[in-house]
């Protein structure tokens, strides 16, 4: 086998996220080919070869799987958004349970409860966020606005009938595209780093029916944007327009980046609801884009999350703050960190709107905010993005040492990445499930609840002080009495190791610990100084200094 050779072979089967294992006579290893489904009869050609591992590039169908049905828009195929419209969508779902649960088996020490994929309320026109790309279909030819082709970086396919959103993104993009037309202004090109049109990005609320749309240019040109209002305006909608916005990007990635933003009209946010609460959303913050979906998720992850009553809840990665807001009224505190600026400060007033006073949000990196926040958790929800969470910043939320973390995965991939750790540090998966929030797409989200390990047996043993010849001061006070003070006294939390510090400041003898870390020069975290007089002023009230 080389690269360039023309193949044929059968697809055995389909490994996340959509990798076709192509069987093919006479040879002895199997060809991994993209955007394939079992049992198809497959034509490719060998483009890479690594490892051993071929990978192929699908060139046709030969015959196609019985399981296969007639894609329901007309794009398929050659737009890159959808892989498995051919699919049934019991079928769909079959098979993304099937591929979730062996990595999770594999990834999993130990047994767990598999809970199985949870389908999305609504299957076409479900996505409530869309970012579409100018371009051309082929090289020089007329202007297109839409989707990436199926494996190409420059070609872009009209989508004018895309089937995962509603009527009104169609009808936008078609006269978004007019207007671009007719300017005869040019799209920007990837490659050359000139041009104009580069982004149209629209959102609509489910619940609500707002609509905001945004159009993304360089500052190349200067954009007609009276015209453009006119244009948008004078649509017929289902729903309601509740803002038009150009964006300027200059940058060179081909991303939809903020370097300035401008009202052309209404205003710059819309509203969705979820699970009874109001949530206001921006043009960049992070909202889940299948908003029926995300109730079904959301309420999986708070079934996860179990008794919070009187607990203080770390909601990392926030995004607009749905989840803190949800489980808000039946806990004591919960925390938001989130990058987005845009989107903390759509949080704090998400949480104003819905009356919820227990809600704070920080801006910021989590592996840089997390060491500021004043507060130890008692129960954590990561939902990262779909890179996982920084190793460093993993560390960190572990030393924490929560009974209950619930990770809410968006690349189950990743997850599998940081399951290692977790595990490795104590952890241990007690459930998994699945909601399918992007039907017809090999991506779904994965939900994990983790416990901490505790230890099978305990022994109680009964100790005569006066025979270890404690000094008066070590009886005068429990590690436990001090922590119960602190907390009462200051609202802090402390630890053992944290109380020990202290103690030896003072002068007052502690015992050995013969807990010690396994690695060579381990590092010991110290105590911080507003904890440090909080136990201070312990010790003085038990008469220990």
């Amino acid at each position: 086998m080389k690269k360039g050779q023309i193949l044929e072979g059968y697809i055995e089967r389909v490994d996340f996220p959509n990798k076709g294992f192509a069987v093919v006579e006479d040879e002895e290893k199997k060809v991994i080919v993209k955007n394939t489904v079992p049992e198809q009869k497959v034509r490719f050609a060998v483009n890479k070869i690594r490892k051993g591992q071929a990978e192929g590039r699908l060139l046709e169908i030969l015959e196609h799987s019985p399981e296969e049905c007639q894609p329901a828009c007309p794009h398929f195929g050659v737009c890159g958004g959808c892989t498995y419209q051919n699919l049934p969508y019991e079928k769909q779902v079959e098979m993304k349970e099937a591929q979730i649960h062996a990595m999770m088996d594999a990834a999993v020490d130990g047994d767990y409860i598999w809970e199985g994929v949870k389908e999305s309320p609504v299957r076409e026109a479900y996505r409530n966020k869309m970012e579409f790309s100018f371009g051309d279909e082929y090289k020089d030819g007329p202007l297109a606005l839409g989707m990436h082709k199926r494996g190409s970086f420059h070609d872009i396919v009209n989508v004018t009938e895309c089937k995962i959103v509603d009527e009104d993104f169609r009808r936008i993009i078609k006269a978004v595209l007019e207007f671009a037309t007719d300017t005869g202004l040019p799209y920007y090109h990837r490659m050359r780093h000139t041009g104009f049109f580069r982004h149209l990005l629209v959102r609509k609320a489910v619940r609500t029916g707002e609509i905001l749309i945004d159009l993304v240019t360089t500052s190349e040109a200067q954009l007609d944007e009276a015209r453009l209002v006119e244009k948008l305006t004078g649509l017929s909608y289902d729903g309601k327009l509740a803002g038009i916005l150009h964006t300027t990007n200059n940058s060179l990635a081909d991303v939809v980046k903020d370097e300035g933003t401008k009202i052309l009209y209404g205003q710059d946010y819309f509203y969705e609801e979820l699970l009874g609460l109001k949530f206001k959303i921006t043009p960049f913050s992070f909202f889940q884009t299948n908003s029926l979906g995300a109730e079904v998720l959301y309420e999986a992850a708070r079934s996860y999350i179990g008794e919070t009553k009187d607990k203080v809840i770390f909601d990392l990665y926030s995004g607009t703050g749905t989840i803190a807001q949800i489980l808000a009224p039946v806990a004591k505190k919960v925390v938001g960190v989130e990058i987005v600026e845009e989107a903390v400060e759509a949080a704090k007033e998400n949480a104003a709107l819905n009356g919820l006073d227990n809600c704070t949000f920080w801006a910021g990196d989590v592996l840089k905010v997390i060491d500021d926040l004043g507060e130890v958790p008692d129960l954590i929800v990561l939902d990262p993005p779909r890179d996982g969470v920084h190793p460093k910043a993993l560390e960190k939320i572990i030393d924490f040492g929560v009974e209950r973390m619930v990770y809410i995965a968006c690349k189950p991939t990743s997850l599998a990445r940081d399951l290692e750790l977790l595990q490795g540090r104590g952890y241990q998966v007690e459930r998994i499930g699945c909601v399918d929030l992007f039907p017809s797409t090999y991506h779904i989200e994965t939900v994990v609840l983790l416990s901490q390990q505790k230890p099978d047996d305990t022994i109680e043993i009964d100790l005569d002080l006066d025979e270890l010849d404690a000094t008066s001061a070590e009886t005068k006070a429990t590690y436990q009495e001090i922590k119960d003070y602190v907390l009462k006294e200051f609202g802090l939390k402390v630890s053992n190791l944290y109380i020990s510090q202290i103690k030896r400041k003072c002068g007052i003898e502690v015992g050995e610990n013969y807990n010690l870390p396994k690695t060579e020069n381990p590092k010991v975290p110290q105590c911080p100084k507003e904890k440090e007089d909080a136990i201070k002023a312990a010790l003085k009230y038990f008469a220990m200094i």
